[in-house]
């Protein structure tokens, strides 16, 4: 009596998580409704851990490129890391608008070697040129602005030539790599911090897909910047523990999912400990869909001020990081670690011996001998398991096999509605 009751507990539990309906029926006459609405309500059963293999060579293939990336083509650091000097110019001048061309040739005549990067910041009036290159003499630095000053005439606020207007900075190598070594250490006790509170929070296998997951979006995340070739600053350090956050809060929704809908997956063979999982990524799709855009928002506001309004590089680099962060946060969040977490769980005794006691249980001539394979918490589901046809000879009748993710029908019981269990 004590295993009905607390099978009839799973059963509500499992119930109330999702509309048996709606996720029941299988049949030519059941409901259906469209893909946003399945999306919005955690009933649309899109499998997600069924196919974690392709997820996983899609996964494995972004992590190879970006890594072949690191090693063969590296990272474009700012002047904060690398060292040298840096001057500044707004474009709009007595002479006319300077272009990047210009700007590259005058420096040539003058210091006679190319300059490491000519960029343009912003636009309109407020656009300025940046150029950066090796570490400056203040002798060449004064002549350098001499010859901008008198190429170009650069216009002060009243409208009238200035000198002043033409800026430098110069960072020494001692500096960049004090710099790189402090974000280094930043990095690292970012990431000590978070598996001190995953371990903590979590058991030992969401612990080590959480860690991975962390892994991967850095990795990645630092892939993109050398593909694509943005430069390294030190808004680019911040945008990225930024984003590690945020992955790791994303991950954690769909955890603490998977940790309710998995809790007690044993007591019932009804469903796979994957396809709970699988669930619970479906009833986390809306919530992390919904987060992405409402951090993605921001964002891109903050990239259009930055380069058409203020023309500030550095909320420009502090928007980039977290863009592609966001992305890739949350793609891992569903694709990557969950399916990890899967894989993980299915290598231990306990979910093994459950998914053979699914698997028995949905044999077309399931018997009670072939259920109970776990204990008596499974007598009454064995019972169930006998299709009434078979109990007076006739010929068992094959049910369809369970959409992913959705609890399935008992055989010869009807999919609309669970009937009541006599006591």
């Amino acid at each position: 009596m004590a295993d009905k009751t607390t099978e009839d507990a799973a059963d509500v539990t499992e119930s109330s998580a999702v509309e048996a309906p709606d996720l029941e029926a299988t049949g030519a006459g059941a409901p259906r409704h469209g893909f946003f609405v399945r999306l919005y309500t955690g009933t649309g059963a899109f499998e997600v851990i069924g196919k974690r293999k392709l997820w996983y060579a899609i996964s494995g293939l972004i992590v190879l490129a970006c890594v072949a990336s690191i090693v063969l083509k590296g990272f474009t650091f700012g002047i904060d890391f690398q060292g040298g000097t840096k001057v500044g110019m707004p474009v709009a001048g007595q002479n006319g608008t300077a272009t990047v061309q210009q700007v590259e040739d005058v420096f040539s005549k003058t210091l006679g070697r190319a300059p490491e990067s000519v960029v343009l910041v912003g636009n309109g009036s407020s656009a300025t040129v940046q150029i950066r290159s090796e570490a400056l003499t203040n002798q060449q630095t004064e002549q350098l602005r001499d010859a901008l000053f008198e190429a170009f005439k650069p216009k002060a606020g009243n409208g009238q030539p200035d000198k002043s207007t033409i800026s430098d900075s110069a960072v020494s190598e001692t500096w960049g790599d004090q710099i790189t070594k402090k974000a280094l250490i930043a990095l690292a006790v970012f990431l000590v911090l978070a598996a001190i509170y995953i371990t903590f929070r979590y058991e030992r296998y969401m612990a080590i897909s959480a860690l991975l997951t962390l892994v991967f979006d850095l990795v990645v995340t630092a892939g993109v910047y050398s593909i694509v070739g943005f430069e390294v600053t030190p808004a680019t350090v911040i945008g990225l523990l930024t984003i590690l956050g945020f992955s790791l809060y994303d991950t954690v929704i769909v955890f603490d999912k998977v940790e309710e809908n998995t809790e007690g997956f044993d007591l019932t063979a009804r469903r796979t400990f994957a396809e709970r999982a699988n669930l619970a990524v479906n009833q986390t799709f809306m919530r992390s869909i919904n987060t992405s855009l409402i951090s993605v928002l921001p964002i891109v506001a903050l990239i259009v001020v930055a380069v058409w309004l203020l023309g500030v590089g550095t909320l420009m680099d502090l928007a980039l990081v977290q863009l592609v962060g966001v992305i890739v946060g949350t793609y891992s969040s569903i694709f990557f670690a969950t399916p990890l977490l899967v894989s993980l769980r299915e290598r231990t005794d306990r979910v093994r011996t459950h998914n053979r006691r699914v698997a028995n249980r949905r044999k077309p001539s399931a018997t009670a001998s072939d259920v109970v394979t776990g204990g008596a918490a499974d007598l009454d589901e064995a019972a169930d398991a006998v299709p009434a046809e078979a109990a007076i000879g006739g010929t068992p009748s094959v049910g369809n096999k369970p959409t992913p993710g959705a609890r399935p029908a008992r055989p010869g019981r009807p999919t609309g509605k669970r009937s009541p269990r006599g006591r």
